[in-house]
């Protein structure tokens, strides 16, 4: 089972996103809570510099190379723990 990952970002009002995913899903996060540190603070603070987010490598990431641990933004968490089927 291929691990989902995220697609697309696109940025909406206040610090969420719409995020697209591999699986087809298409979720919406407030990642406000998340921006934390001095590495995110140009982000939270300037809100041109936040729209300005795009995916790499299956998550995202703002101009600097910050970026945010895909499992957090898809699953709100880590993601569950996998089956095994045998």
């Amino acid at each position: 089972m291929a691990m989902v990952r995220i697609k697309k970002a696109v940025p909406l009002t206040g610090q969420r996103l719409r995020l697209t995913l591999t699986d087809g899903r298409t979720l919406e996060r407030d990642v406000g809570p998340l921006l934390v540190g001095p590495v995110f603070d140009p982000i939270r603070n300037d809100p041109s510099l936040f729209q300005q987010v795009r995916v790499e490598h299956g998550t995202v990431v703002w101009p600097g190379g910050v970026d945010l641990c895909p499992d957090v933004l898809i699953w709100d968490g880590p993601p569950p723990p996998t089956r095994n089927t045998e």
